[in-house]
């Protein structure tokens, strides 16, 4: 089973964990990279104008994004991280999965974030896959994970 840790990180946090997970899992990674990089300014989610804030209040918003995989049908499973932005995953991960043919692909979500969990996001996110794809909520990885507890964490999903 080949396995994928897919990643958007507006600052870092994600980036980190994710690349910490890629190696405990033996996984390849890929960064879901957006076309226009978020600023400060963009992620500024006091101010109602903000960049992050006008795309989370739309629910049609795709940001563009700035790489391609090439290789998605070779993988099984695909661990998606990012930071939870308003109670759920940004819209940039619309577009990734509105991107690739995820059918009969497992998808395990995990997360960064200042204080609120996962909640309904993979049922936020289902309608952006096929629906033979399977979506497991995951956990919030804050802080900075061992790599043997990632490694004990994907183990435990018996995938």
């Amino acid at each position: 089973m080949k396995k994928l840790v897919a990643y958007f990180s507006a600052s870092g946090t994600t980036k980190r964990v994710a690349t910490d997970l890629a190696a405990a899992i033996g996984a390849d990674k890929f960064e879901i990279a957006p076309k226009q990089i978020y600023t400060s300014e963009d992620l500024n989610w006091m101010d109602k104008k903000s960049r992050s804030t006008l795309e989370m209040n739309d629910k049609s918003a795709r940001p563009q994004i700035k790489n391609e995989l090439k290789n998605m049908a070779e993988y099984d499973v695909v661990f998606l991280g990012f930071p939870i932005w308003w109670y759920t995953a940004p819209r940039i991960i619309n577009t990734f999965l509105e991107s690739y043919n995820f059918a009969n692909k497992t998808i395990v979500l995990f997360a960064t974030s200042g204080g609120s969990g996962l909640g309904n996001t993979a049922k936020d996110l289902k309608s952006s896959c096929d629906k033979t794809t399977n979506i497991i909520s995951g956990k919030i990885l804050n802080g900075r994970p061992s790599k043997e507890d990632l490694k004990a964490w994907a183990e435990s999903l018996k995938l």
